[in-house]
């Protein structure tokens, strides 16, 4: 219950993150849209999710984001499901209850991924010059995600603990 919750959040996050980039392209910020998905991802690798399953959702929403952002097909699945495991590794030394952890995890998490993302398609890439004209947008993209990462982790809080509550009235998660 807990994992099939946390895919749907994150396709509703996608879906509106989706939306967050055709009102914020009115403003002529190039790249502050946040990534919601993200923050997500962190706080169910940070909470120490079993390995196979929270990859298996970072998986999905990965694969989600690649199909209705025009990314190639697996750049956001593989980042994803690294990021995870990376946040899992590093769950055990951090803990992210302040808004101020949330926020580090959140910049630091983003430039991470911003910087894979970039050098994915820098790599397999098939024009050379897409990752030159993409590197300007990646310092609204981190900080809009960062600013955006305390709402996400609450958000995912309190799904954390209604489907704590399921599994704990009888349901498996």
């Amino acid at each position: 219950m807990r994992y099939a919750a946390f895919l749907f959040t994150g396709f509703l996050m996608i879906l509106l993150q989706s939306n967050l980039f055709r009102a914020l392209s009115l403003v002529h910020v190039p790249g502050l849209v946040p990534s919601l998905v993200l923050p997500l991802i962190v706080f169910m690798g940070v909470q120490e999710y079993p390995l196979a399953k929270g990859a298996a959702v970072a998986f999905g929403l990965g694969y989600a984001t690649d199909l209705v952002g025009i990314s190639p097909v697996g750049l956001f699945t593989f980042t994803y499901v690294g990021l995870y495991v990376l946040a899992r590794a590093a769950g055990v030394r951090l803990a992210a209850q302040t808004v101020w952890m949330q926020l580090a995890l959140g910049l630091g998490f983003a430039l991470l991924e911003a910087t894979t993302v970039l050098g994915l398609l820098a790599i397999f890439g098939r024009d050379p010059y897409v990752p030159r004209a993409l590197y300007r947008l990646v310092l609204p993209h981190v900080l809009a995600t960062a600013i955006l990462a305390p709402l996400t982790f609450r958000l995912a809080r309190r799904l954390h603990a209604a489907t704590a509550r399921s599994e704990t009235s009888g349901g498996r998660a």
